[in-house]
């Protein structure tokens, strides 16, 4: 029996995973955040052995385990750089005596990748097919049978995240002060903000956002004010959610035609938060997709990213 370990390493959380070879789950663990690019190194060596240890913690079995493979799907990992860093994590990992486990990795057993890959994997329960994950930030990842792989996005919300909880936010904020001093039409965002945020006016959106110094998160968690006005009818809203899923459905598109065939039969799965959706987010994305890529099953995920991890440690056991 092989066991491995899949390990999702995001901003907020690293979630990991203990599979054996018949692709059961065993134990599931979690910590704190692992993106070593916002938090220090040491800090994301620290979540990813609290997880694993809280992951065998939980486990159903009663042996020690012997680990033959891992898999860490780590966000902001993308260079060559990157997953060197992660190369000496790993190292660190197996240096630790402390965790209740037997290490019995060779280098080919050891997988490091971005976390849109797992997303991926673990979306669709195969390493083939196209993700679009839009949360906080937005990207779209693909990869084919054989093994090309396209990106699309990701580029963070300065330079990037067209179709984001971030971006929807803030083209909310922009209509409702736009709107507010006349320069576009009347919409129900003016007295959503003010409502949800508790403000006078409309103007003490400036005392909020700027002052108060909030954050890319604090920001895109405004989105669903702009969700609940489109799926009340709001037309200014509908036309910032329309314009979300075109910049989804374009993204997605050129990773299609990028590195997929023609009438390639293939799935779509739709991960972060945007999708979970009042005003038919899903289906108008969907739609449209399908509109132009007949084959395309548009999907919510089948499984959770550490799983995909798992997957994909798994399948070097098995070359």
């Amino acid at each position: 029996m092989s066991y491995v370990l899949g390990i999702d390493g995001g901003g907020s959380k690293t979630v990991c995973i203990l599979m054996d070879d018949l692709h059961q789950v065993l134990g599931r663990g979690e910590a704190g955040p692992s993106n070593y690019q916002s938090i220090s190194i040491e800090a994301t060596l620290q979540s990813i052995q609290s997880a694993i240890y809280n992951t065998v913690e939980t486990a159903i079995i009663t042996n020690t385990v012997n680990i033959d493979a891992i898999c860490l799907g780590l966000a902001g990992v993308g260079r060559a750089a990157d997953i060197e860093v992660v190369k000496g994590l790993v190292q660190e990992l197996q240096n630790n005596k402390y965790l209740p486990i037997n290490w019995a990795l060779q280098p080919a057993n050891i997988v490091i990748c971005n976390d849109a890959l797992i997303a991926l994997v673990g979306g669709i329960g195969q390493p083939v097919g196209i993700v679009v994950a839009a949360g906080t930030g937005s990207i779209v990842f693909g990869r084919n049978y054989q093994g090309y792989t396209k990106r699309v996005g990701g580029w963070g919300y300065i330079l990037g995240d067209e179709g984001s909880a971030y971006k929807i936010a803030i083209a909310g904020m922009n209509a409702a002060l736009k709107s507010y001093d006349g320069r576009d039409m009347p919409t129900s965002l003016v007295e959503g903000f003010k409502q949800h945020l508790n403000l006078e006016t409309i103007e003490d959106l400036i005392e909020v956002i700027y002052r108060r110094e909030w954050g890319v998160k604090q920001i895109a968690a405004l989105a669903p004010i702009v969700d609940f006005a489109a799926a009340s009818g709001d037309k200014v809203a509908n036309s910032i959610i329309d314009d979300a899923v075109k910049e989804l459905v374009k993204a997605t598109s050129i990773v299609i035609d990028a590195i997929f065939i023609p009438r390639d039969v293939l799935e779509v799965v739709t991960t972060g938060s945007v999708w979970q959706s009042r005003s038919n987010f899903h289906e108008r994305f969907a739609v449209s997709l399908v509109k132009k890529f007949p084959e395309v099953n548009v999907i919510f995920p089948r499984y959770e990213p550490a799983y995909g991890a798992g997957l994909l440690a798994l399948q070097t056991t098995q070359n």
